[in-house]
């Protein structure tokens, strides 16, 4: 697995990188919250920055994947020069890996993403989908509760892709360098009940299956903001992408997959 790190280390000259995509993260908040130290390791990419700053010539553009958890939860549709408070270590992680490439790098962007959904990838990721989950409960006629009082901007994955390939391309074709930060979530501000009574109404399950709860009944071993819902203004007028409602990311999410 490290081959092509060794080739490029040593023909740097022929194939420097015009742009690094890093997604790798602990992203369990509460896996987070039971090994900070192991968060802050994985999340704050030092080595792949140092080993950038290493290359001669090299002058690539690092995207960053970052999340809508590093700001209070205080308040609706969050903007990017917005005070980042953190409740909890995975969001700490994440403002400790933007201040990070913010004073190492000159050419970066980041995107602070909110729940990212869409299909099963081609080869299947272990952490379980948020729609496909609550497709999976709702199938089997279970009755589940879901927070009332918790919101986010749920992006579809192809939305994300979209932006990144915007990023890309700007890059390669211009060669300006930028330090941008971005939110990117998709156009609605949902909460995760009506995130499963969409799910519900589309696939036609019974919506007495869903029950609604206070985020705050619930305890699960990490603190969690209430509504870290983001404004987007700036995605949309910086790279021209409109994303995908939250109601027809659903639509396309679920028609791939088989209905039990």
């Amino acid at each position: 697995m490290y081959k092509p790190l060794v080739v490029l280390t040593i023909c740097e000259k022929l194939l420097l990188p015009d742009v690094v995509i890093n997604c790798a993260a602990l992203s369990v908040p509460r896996a987070c919250e039971m090994d900070p130290a192991a968060a802050m390791s994985v999340n704050v990419p030092s080595s792949l920055v140092n080993w950038l700053l290493s290359l001669e010539e090299s002058n690539s553009l690092l995207i960053q994947l970052s999340t809508d958890q590093v700001y209070e939860g205080a308040k609706s549709f969050y903007k990017e020069d917005d005070e980042t408070v953190p409740v909890n270590v995975y969001g700490k992680s994440k403002v400790a890996a933007e201040q990070f490439i913010s004073e190492k790098c000159s050419n970066f962007a980041i995107l602070r993403s909110s729940i990212i959904f869409g299909p099963q990838t081609v080869s299947p990721v272990p952490k379980s989908l948020p729609i496909q989950w609550i497709d999976g409960v709702l199938s089997k006629g279970n009755a589940s509760e879901f927070f009332h009082d918790e919101f986010r901007c749920p992006v579809y994955v192809k939305d994300v892709v979209a932006a990144i390939l915007a990023l890309s391309k700007r890059w390669i074709s211009d060669g300006k360098q930028t330090r941008l930060l971005l939110n990117v979530g998709g156009p609605d501000r949902v909460s995760r009940l009506h995130m499963a009574e969409t799910v519900a109404d589309i696939r036609g399950y019974n919506p007495s299956l869903i029950k609604s709860v206070s985020a705050s009944t619930v305890d699960r071993g990490v603190k969690s903001p209430a509504d870290i819902s983001m404004d987007i203004t700036k995605l949309v007028q910086t790279l021209a992408v409109t994303p995908t409602s939250f109601r027809d990311g659903v639509r396309l999410t679920l028609s791939t997959e088989v209905k039990s």
